[in-house]
């Protein structure tokens, strides 16, 4: 798929054309890189309210976390909107849930 840049265009909306099926590409990389960047903060942080969450949890728990604030700040994403469809998006169902679980799989309570 060739895709060109016009001058209407500025370079977040280019970047957003860049998709697998209905999804942004660049969205992804985004929160991605985003979590990563702040999963040690985040992972200090929820140690201090004694619950140990890897590093690496929150990557698996990017997409989970964001349909939970989507909903919550009433942001009707495409992918939100797929995975309250309760007739189709199975696939992306799936997939999000083994990210929810492998996400929760290593927290720990602290006593």
């Amino acid at each position: 798929m060739f895709v060109s840049y016009n001058e209407d265009m500025n370079t977040i909306e280019y970047l957003r054309q860049f998709r697998i099926g209905e999804y942004a590409i660049f969205d992804f990389a985004v929160s991605f890189l985003g979590m990563y960047l702040l999963s040690s903060i985040l992972s200090k942080l929820f140690l201090k309210i004694k619950i140990i969450i890897p590093k690496n949890n929150w990557i698996f728990l990017t997409v989970p976390l964001s349909i939970i604030f989507h909903l919550l700040t009433n942001t009707m994403t495409t992918m939100t909107k797929d995975f309250l469809d309760i007739n189709s998006h199975y696939v992306i169902k799936i997939l999000i849930l083994l990210f929810l679980i492998r996400g929760l799989k290593e927290i720990k309570l602290v006593k």
